[in-house]
């Protein structure tokens, strides 16, 4: 757990280099340390190194952590499916959610956040890589889906969010997020305030951030191998 610290300052160079290779600001590209299956102590390790937003996947094990680290100012990240049954959790205890792909989901995330508390910025999940075992709309359905969540008081969108294939070939990594980066382009142009681009990995943030990513996910880089 000591290495925390230092492969939060390798990640932070990494992505310093890529947004400078790219023509960006770092300053502009956030990080979210995904610390789903990782223990409370790991999070106050990369806490005290001066992380603070996270990324977790499964509600129970979250709210645990959300609970007790309560005490510390965190950011929470939901990342990934969402059942219908947890929706009600993940409005209580999550200001971001990435991975919204169905209007079902859109509306119980609306109608479970308490009145009088922010709305959820929400990411659209599309599946840019067409895999049958992916969540997220089909390229090309995401405007349908903008369109109902516009409609929800209590959810706020932001932008799009992809988990491409995993693949070592870079110009295939660079064409996944360049299609991501292309919808949302479309979307702004037809009226929607749209300012976020949720993709990259550990093993893909530099090509995503070469196509616009502002919110990088990461996880393995920082924590190590997951046991599970």
């Amino acid at each position: 757990m000591a290495t925390i610290a230092a492969n939060l300052q390798a990640v932070r160079a990494r992505i310093a280099r890529a947004a400078q290779a790219a023509g960006r600001a770092p300053e502009d590209i956030a990080l979210v340390a995904v610390s789903k299956t990782f223990a409370p102590d790991y999070i106050i390790l990369a806490h005290a190194a001066g992380q603070r937003a996270f990324g977790e996947n499964q509600v129970q094990e979250a709210v645990a952590k959300i609970t007790e680290l309560a005490r510390l100012p965190f950011e929470w990240h939901f990342i990934g499916p969402i059942q219908s049954n947890k929706t009600g959790a993940i409005a209580a205890h999550f200001p971001w959610v990435h991975g919204v792909d169905r209007e079902k989901i859109a509306q119980r995330l609306n109608a479970a956040r308490a009145e009088g508390t922010a709305p959820i910025n929400v990411c659209i999940q599309v599946n840019v890589s067409g895999e049958a075992s992916k969540s997220g709309v089909r390229p090309g359905e995401e405007e349908r889906l903008a369109a109902a969540i516009a409609q929800l008081p209590r959810l706020k969108l932001r932008g799009l969010m992809a988990i491409p294939e995993p693949t070592p070939d870079t110009a295939l990594q660079r064409r996944r997020f360049a299609l991501l980066r292309e919808l949302k382009e479309k979307l702004v142009a037809r009226g929607y305030a749209l300012d976020t681009l949720s993709m990259g990995m550990s093993d893909d943030f530099e090509a995503a951030i070469a196509e616009g990513a502002t919110i990088v996910r990461i996880g393995t880089a920082i924590f190590g191998p997951r046991a599970r």
